[in-house]
C-alpha cells in the first residue's frame, strides 16, 4: 500500500460530471502538480484549472482533498470533479498516472479502506451490492448494513461463542478454580440460543435471496398457450416470436423488466410436451431447469382449449415444486369462449386474463409475492459467501454437541473455534487474544 492509486469513479460515457479519485501518500502532491497550486485545504471544494505536464490546459474542475486517516480509504484521498464525457476524465487520469500514480485494481479503494480499519467486510460487501441493487427494498437493507447493522449482529454472536469457548478452556486448564457446577448446562443453553438465531437468519436470507440478486420469474406452459405473447406484453415490445406453430420457442429467452420496485428477470421457456425433436427436447429440459432455478413460476394455461395430458404435465410440475417456491397460475385467452375445466386449477387460485389485452392482475400478483416479507426487519445475509460462512458455523455447532456431552472438551473447543472463525469471517478475522481476554475475564479481580 505504498503506492498511490487512481481511477475514474464514475461510469464511462457522456454525462455532466465525471469523478477521478486518487488514494495514497502521493495523492496531494499529484493534485498540486496538476492544479499548479501550492496548497489545498482539507474538506473544502476548490475550483482550479488542471494541466498536463507540458502545460496544456485539460479542464477547470473542483478538487476535494481528504486528509488521512479521515477519508474513505484511511489514506490521503483527492477527488477531481470535472466535466463529463469520453475524453476529459481520461486525460486527467492519464496526467495523474504520469505524475506517479498507478491504475487502481478493481475494488482496491474499498480494499484499502478495509485494511486501514475504515470498514469491515460486511460494509465492503454492502457497498459493492448497493451499486447493483435490484429493488428499493434491497437498497434499504444494504444501506442499513453499510451503517454496521450486520457487523453488530456478528459481533454479538461472536462474543457469545467466545464466552462459551472461554468456559471450556477454563475447565480444561484451570479446573482447580471455583467454577459454577452447572457450567455445561449453561453452555448448552447458550449454544441453542446461538443456533436458533443463526438458523433464523440463514432461513430468512435464503427465502429472500431474490431480493439481493434480482427475482427470476419463469413462464411455463404447453405450446401455444401464450407464453411468448405474455413475455412481449410485460416487456411492452416484440421480444419473442409469436406464431400458431407448436414448438416455435425452442430455447429459454431471458429479459429484464421492472415490476413495482423490483428489477426482475423474466424467463420465457419452451413449451413442455412430449416430442421427438431432439433440439426441442433440449429446450424442454432447459424449461424444467428454469423452474428449478426460478424464484417465482408463472404457469400458463389456455382457457379456450379443453385440458389435455400436456396441461396435466404442467399441473404435475406445479405439485412437484409447490412446496419450494410460489406459483402463479394463469388462465390465458379469457377473451375467447371458455372450454378449460377451471375447477381443476381451483386449489391454485388461478388468474383469468388475456395477456394481449390486460396483464395488470398478473403484475400485481407478482409484485405481492416479491414484496412479501421484504418489510421484515430480520437480519439478512447478502451474498453466497456470507450464507456459506453461517452454514459452516452451524455445522460446527452441531458437531460440538457430542464431545460436550461426552466430556471431551478439547474436541468441543476445536469445533467452537471452527464456528467462531466462520462467523468472524463475515466481518473481520478472529484473533486468539480475544478468547484469552474472555477466558481470564472470568477470574476474580487480583487472580
Amino acid at each position: 500500500m505504498d503506492t498511490t492509486i487512481a481511477a475514474i469513479a464514475t461510469a464511462h460515457g457522456v454525462g455532466s460530471i465525471a469523478i477521478i479519485r486518487l488514494s495514497g501518500k502521493e495523492a496531494l502532491r499529484i493534485a498540486l502538480s496538476l492544479s499548479r497550486r501550492q496548497t489545498l485545504a482539507p474538506r473544502y471544494a476548490t475550483l482550479a484549472s488542471l494541466y498536463e505536464a507540458d502545460g496544456s490546459l485539460i479542464d477547470e474542475a473542483i478538487i476535494l482533498y481528504f486528509q488521512g486517516p479521515k477519508s474513505f480509504t484511511g489514506e490521503d484521498v483527492v477527488e477531481f470533479q470535472c466535466h463529463g464525457g469520453l475524453v476529459v476524465a481520461d486525460k486527467i487520469l492519464r496526467a495523474a498516472l504520469a505524475s506517479g500514480a498507478r491504475p487502481a485494481d478493481p475494488g482496491e479503494f474499498s480494499k484499502r479502506a478495509f485494511l486501514n480499519g475504515r470498514m469491515d467486510l460486511t460494509q465492503a460487501e454492502a457497498i459493492a451490492s448497493l451499486i447493483e441493487a435490484k429493488s428499493d427494498d434491497a437498497a434499504r437493507v444494504l444501506a442499513r448494513q453499510m451503517k454496521g447493522e450486520l457487523r453488530g449482529y456478528v459481533e454479538n454472536i461472536r462474543d457469545s461463542l467466545l464466552e462459551i469457548l472461554a468456559y471450556s478452556e477454563v475447565v480444561i486448564d484451570y479446573a482447580e478454580e471455583d467454577l459454577p457446577p452447572d457450567v455445561v448446562d449453561q453452555i448448552v443453553l447458550k449454544l441453542e440460543r446461538i443456533k436458533t438465531e443463526l438458523s433464523r437468519t440463514l432461513e430468512a436470507s435464503r427465502r429472500r435471496s431474490g431480493l439481493m440478486q434480482g427475482y427470476r420469474v419463469a413462464i411455463i406452459g404447453k405450446p401455444n398457450v401464450g407464453k411468448s405473447s405474455l413475455l412481449n406484453a410485460l416487456l411492452d415490445y416484440e421480444r419473442a416470436i409469436v406464431s400458431d406453430i407448436a414448438g416455435t420457442t425452442r430455447d429459454t429467452i431471458e429479459e429484464q423488466v421492472r415490476i413495482g420496485t423490483h428489477l426482475i428477470r423474466l424467463v420465457d421457456t419452451a413449451g413442455i410436451r412430449a416430442t421427438g425433436d431432439e433440439i426441442e427436447k433440449i429446450g424442454i429440459e432447459r424449461s424444467i431447469a428454469a423452474v428449478e432455478n426460478a424464484d417465482i413460476v408463472v404457469a400458463l394455461f389456455d382457457s379456450s382449449r379443453p385440458i389435455d395430458d400436456e396441461d396435466r404435465a404442467i399441473i404435475d410440475l406445479i405439485e412437484r415444486y409447490r412446496s419450494e417456491k410460489p406459483f402463479v397460475c394463469v388462465l390465458n385467452k379469457a377473451d375467447l369462449s371458455p372450454r378449460f375445466d377451471a375447477e381443476l386449477l381451483a386449489p391454485y387460485s388461478p388468474l383469468s386474463l388475456s395477456c394481449k389485452e390486460q396483464t395488470q392482475p398478473l403484475v400485481e400478483a407478482l409484485a405481492a409475492h416479491m414484496d412479501r416479507d421484504n418489510d421484515s426487519e430480520e437480519m439478512m445475509l447478502i451474498s453466497q459467501r456470507q450464507i456459506g460462512a453461517v452454514t459452516e458455523a452451524l455445522e460446527a455447532i452441531d458437531d460440538a454437541h457430542e464431545p460436550l456431552r461426552d466430556g471431551e472438551l478439547e474436541f468441543f473447543s476445536f469445533h467452537i473455534n471452527r464456528s467462531i472463525r466462520s462467523v468472524a469471517s463475515l466481518s473481520r478475522p478472529y484473533e486468539l487474544d480475544e478468547m484469552f481476554d474472555k477466558m481470564f475475564g472470568q477470574f476474580c479481580l487480583g487472580k
